[in-house]
This record gives C-alpha cells, sequence and structure tokens, in this order.
C-alpha cells in the first residue's frame, strides 16, 4: 500500500504538466498526523468540509500555518462568522444571504474575505449553488464590500455518464469566461474536479482540483 507522500507526490507529478491546475488535499475525516504527513510532502492547500472538524483540528496540526486553509463543504450562515476566522477561502458560497453574512462577518474582524461562487452545474435538487442561469445574482454577490470573489466551483453530477459530466464543466466554463470577459469581474480560480472525475474537469479547463481519496485512501467506515 502506498503511503500519503507517494501518492500525493505522483499526483502533483501529473498535474506539473499543466502548471495552471492547483491541487486542495481534502483532509476531511483525517487524522492531524495525516494532514501533517501531507503537508511535509508538499501540499499547498488543504480543505475541510466542516468548520466545526476545522476548529478542532486545526490547532492541533504543527504544520498547519504552512499551507492555505479552505472551506470546501456547505456552510450554515449562523457559522459565517467561525469560518472566517478560520479560513483563508471559502470555497461554498452557495446563496446570496450567505454572500452578505460572510462579508459582514468578515467586516467584524477587517478583513476582505476570499470566497468562490458555487455552481449547481447540473441543476441537482439534492445539491446547493447558484443555477447556470442565475448570471444576476452573482453579480449581486460581488457587491458585498467584504468578499472578495476570486472564480467558481462546482461538483460533477452524481453520474459515471461522462457526457453529463463534460457538459456540466463546459457550461461552468463558459459561464466563468463570461463573467470575466464580460462583467468586469477578476476570476482566476475554476474549481472542478475531484478523484472520481478529475480527467474530465482538466479537460474542461480547471484550474483547481479537489482530492483526497487518492492520496489518503478510502475513507474507515464510521460505525
Amino acid at each position: 500500500m502506498k503511503s500519503i507522500t507517494q501518492n500525493l507526490k505522483k499526483l502533483q507529478s501529473k498535474l506539473s504538466k499543466n502548471k495552471k491546475i492547483n491541487l486542495v488535499v481534502v483532509t476531511k475525516t483525517r487524522s492531524e498526523k495525516e494532514i501533517e504527513e501531507a503537508i511535509d510532502a508538499g501540499a499547498t492547500s488543504i480543505g475541510e468540509n466542516r468548520v466545526q472538524e476545522a476548529e478542532k483540528k486545526f490547532p492541533k496540526i504543527r504544520n498547519i500555518n504552512k499551507v492555505e486553509k479552505r472551506l470546501i463543504g456547505s456552510l450554515q450562515s449562523n457559522k459565517a462568522k467561525k469560518a472566517t476566522n478560520i479560513f483563508d477561502v471559502i470555497d461554498s458560497v452557495d446563496s446570496l444571504r450567505l454572500a452578505k453574512k460572510i462579508s459582514d462577518a468578515a467586516k467584524q474582524i477587517n478583513k476582505k474575505q476570499r470566497v468562490l461562487i458555487q455552481i449547481n452545474s447540473s441543476g441537482e435538487k439534492t445539491k446547493s449553488g447558484f443555477l447556470l442561469e442565475e448570471k444576476e445574482k452573482i453579480l449581486k454577490c460581488a457587491e458585498n464590500a467584504n468578499i472578495e470573489i476570486e472564480g467558481l466551483m462546482t461538483m460533477g453530477p452524481n453520474t459515471t455518464n461522462k457526457s453529463e459530466i463534460l457538459k456540466a464543466f463546459k457550461q461552468t466554463k463558459n459561464l466563468f469566461d463570461d463573467l470575466a470577459k464580460n462583467h468586469n469581474m477578476k476570476m482566476k480560480t475554476l474549481s472542478m474536479g475531484m478523484s472520481g472525475d478529475l480527467e474530465l474537469a482538466i479537460q474542461e479547463g480547471t484550474t483547481m482540483i479537489r482530492v483526497g481519496t487518492a492520496i489518503f485512501g478510502k475513507r474507515p467506515k464510521v460505525v
């Protein structure tokens, strides 16, 4: 069984062929020791799904200050204040209300909170995020003074149909380009692709992938 370091180095080597792609190491449910190994192996950005988990783990990780800390999971508006204190970037802004909550919380600590806007590119009811056609709402998010929108994030549809996944990624890339070119938004990050569909995301122009399982192995089942 390959180590975390070996898996990470292999993935980094693969991505080095495309210098525009950044890697977020997904550390949800992973131990402090596992995360420390990933950081020692060269991880530059980690992603947590839950504010509560990050709040408990981060202070125990000896090399945590060497990496960018991203919230990649859904954020409840009542945890916006904690999130702005803990994370460098919040990747999951999925509503106008949440954008305002984050901005208000960031203002209290004199911070300009870096964020990504979450896009529900497949239109699945089980997923949150702005629909592809809700461009005006995304533009309204940008009116909040204490958030800095750096780009978009989406998750591929829950299917093995490659054409459907490619379609969702392509449409998100089109929206990303439109916001940058026609609406003067400084879009630099397009976060698409995880362990299962990263090849398709790369094909469609992602600039950031989120990978956990391919680095750490399968998560242990919670009994």
